[in-house]
């Protein structure tokens, strides 16, 4: 019975040794000085206080308005998100919308770095089938297979800070060039429609 009673104990106290072990390794994998919660955060999937600091930290290049709703978005390294910026060009009729290539936000904000605190005014981002159709019919230069309906083209003007009109198309398609797009630019120079169309589709260009 006292053997029982002995190898009971042994097997406790090896069970107890090593919780405690286990306990302590949890503490030691996590370096000296490095910030807890951001350990935690990482484990559980959310953002950490760093990464919040960066994001808010990060400097305002432009912003971007929906010239058919004026909702304005700030653009800056980190906002909007892509799903944010398809949900800005959603289509202006049916409220329809559809994931944008990330290509067309990235121009943007390289654009924007050239343009400080201006305005992007968004014109045209996803066409559906219905819109496009109806703008064929209102005797709109569309095409029937527009790039907008992929979601892989925008039209846009920029406005610097203060100015009553918005940067000369010319001089945007220039800009969209030298950057090293390789897509398609048309440029629209009539009063009522003063903006750049840039899609990732082949290179070509067209315009006034």
């Amino acid at each position: 019975m006292a053997r029982s009673r002995s190898l009971g104990t042994r097997m406790v106290t090896a069970v107890v040794a090593a919780m405690v072990a286990a306990l302590a390794a949890s503490f030691v994998t996590t370096p000296l000085g490095a910030d807890v919660s951001d350990a935690w955060a990482a484990k559980s999937g959310l953002p950490s206080k760093k990464a919040d600091v960066a994001a808010v930290d990060a400097p305002l290049l432009s912003t971007l308005v929906q010239t058919h709703t004026d909702e304005r978005v700030p653009l800056d390294d980190h906002s909007p998100t892509a799903d944010r910026f398809s949900s800005l060009l959603a289509d202006r009729v049916t409220g329809e919308r559809i994931a944008f290539d990330p290509r067309l936000l990235e121009l943007l904000r390289a654009l924007a770095r050239k343009h400080p605190g201006a305005r992007f005014e968004l014109v045209s981002g996803f066409r559906s089938p219905k819109l496009n159709e109806m703008m064929r019919k209102k005797g709109r230069h569309v095409a029937s297979h527009s790039q907008h309906s992929l979601g892989h083209a925008v039209d846009f003007r920029i406005v610097p800070f203060d100015a009553e009109r918005g940067v000369h198309p010319r001089v945007l398609e220039k800009e969209i060039r030298d950057l090293g797009w390789g897509g398609g630019v048309g440029t629209y120079l009539l009063p009522s429609d003063w903006f750049v169309h840039a899609d990732v589709g082949r290179k070509r260009r067209w315009g006034g």
